[in-house]
């Protein structure tokens, strides 16, 4: 299975499993959902939400997305990442686990979604 990773609230992850889909913010602002490949999560994770304690990662079955997923960089750097252009059906997020930093607010590679 080739898979994905999103961080969310768990509030967020409730509302999406009550409507039956999952719709990041940035989906109605941007367009798409932002995604990262598991090589790419901790280090996203310190840009973006260092200190949250708040997250649950949601693991994608590519697979089982209905809409369109492209590799790119839109921030000019070199790096490709995974982006969802459409909400997530439930079906295609296989695991949903807490996402949370250590005591200084850091996430490292032991807290990695490693989930095969």
């Amino acid at each position: 299975m080739a898979a994905i990773f999103h961080p969310t609230t768990p509030a967020a992850w409730q509302e999406a499993v009550r409507r039956g889909f999952y719709a990041a913010d940035s989906l109605f602002s941007e367009g798409f959902i932002h995604c990262s490949d598991l090589h790419q999560v901790v280090r996203v994770a310190n840009i973006r939400f260092r200190n949250r304690t708040d997250l649950v990662m949601l693991q994608i079955d590519t697979a089982r997305l209905d809409a369109p997923l492209r590799y790119e960089n839109l921030e000019g750097g070199d790096e490709p990442f995974p982006h969802v252009y459409g909400a997530l059906p439930i079906a295609a997020i296989v695991r949903v686990r807490p996402f949370q930093p250590n005591a200084g607010g850091v996430f490292e590679d032991g807290q990695r979604p490693d989930l095969y």
